[in-house]
């Protein structure tokens, strides 16, 4: 073969691979942009976002180049816009999300602390001597003891007490109504009790020795009283506290006073009593606040009839 003619042929299919591949590009160059994929719903593809940055748009899947996940595609006729949020429902598999319905109401707002229980200062009975006497006899009661009404607390012996009664039953042998009247009011103003003063009228006798009793139930606070002292007109003799309700003090941060009032029903469990809840109301909030610990303190009132709450 000639060598002039083998050079040739070389060069022209050198130059034929050369004019199709130039051929090919310009072809590739001037053809129209795919047609978005089309998906098995029907719907196409117009581009891929990433979630975390929907305003960015991509002509292909892959990486985001702002965060570690893979972009995601929207379809013809979604809009993104259309319902205020929205999320993917291959995200949302995969980040666990839950979907609910938002209902407009009233938050419920609950508040949890630590309440002391106390006695109910206002349920506190003063036993004063209305008169001078002597301590014959005190029965055996102590501080913090629980007592019932009526329950005899002291035997005193009382002269300016037995003289009056002396007089009134010889006034009520006169059978004048008018003197056997007065003679009466002032057994009373010496500070015998109703009940007292009728026990005398039906034994007709006078009673030397008169004995205290509780005039409510409750704890025995104080009983100042022993054998054989002397006791002096207005001197306190027992303080008794009623049981029927009780007070519950807890120190509510200032911060999470602001929704607590008065008469504001609340609940209560107690170590003593597991599982069951006590039902009691807001009676007062104390002015004072703790300067240490920035706390309001709350009293409440609980109702307790069965004398199952001790203090």
């Amino acid at each position: 073969m000639n060598p002039k003619r083998t050079i040739l042929m070389g060069a022209s299919v050198v130059a034929l691979i050369a004019l199709g591949a130039g051929a090919g590009y310009r072809f590739a160059m001037t053809r129209p942009a795919k047609t978005p994929i089309a998906e098995a719903s029907g719907h196409s593809v117009l581009y891929w976002y990433d979630p975390m940055k929907p305003d960015q748009h991509f002509h292909k899947p892959g990486k985001s180049p702002f965060m570690d996940m893979d972009l995601v595609p929207m379809y013809g006729g979604e809009n993104m816009m259309d319902s205020g949020v929205h999320i993917d429902s291959r995200l949302t598999q995969n980040t666990g999300v839950r979907l609910a319905t938002v209902e407009k109401g009233r938050l419920a707002r609950g508040l949890e602390v630590v309440g002391i229980l106390a006695f109910n200062d206002r349920l506190v009975t003063v036993v004063q001597a209305r008169t001078g006497g002597l301590v014959e006899r005190v029965y055996a009661r102590a501080p913090n003891d629980v007592i019932p009404a009526g329950a005899a607390l002291a035997d005193l012996r009382v002269p300016e007490w037995y003289g009056a009664q002396m007089e009134y039953l010889s006034l009520r042998q006169s059978g004048d109504p008018g003197l056997m009247g007065a003679a009466r009011t002032r057994l009373l103003q010496l500070g015998m009790s109703e009940s007292l003063v009728a026990q005398i009228e039906k034994s007709g006798s006078p009673q030397a020795v008169v004995t205290i009793t509780a005039p409510q139930g409750g704890v025995l606070l104080e009983l100042d009283l022993r054998a054989g002292m002397t006791i002096l007109p207005g001197q306190t003799l027992a303080r008794i506290n009623g049981l029927n309700s009780v007070w519950l003090d807890a120190e509510v941060p200032e911060a999470q006073a602001a929704g607590l009032a008065v008469n504001q029903p609340v609940s209560a469990t107690f170590t003593t009593w597991p599982g069951r809840v006590f039902i009691g109301q807001i009676r007062a909030l104390l002015p004072a606040l703790e300067q240490g610990t920035r706390t309001l303190q709350v009293r409440t009132e609980w109702s307790n009839p069965c004398l199952t709450q001790r203090i």
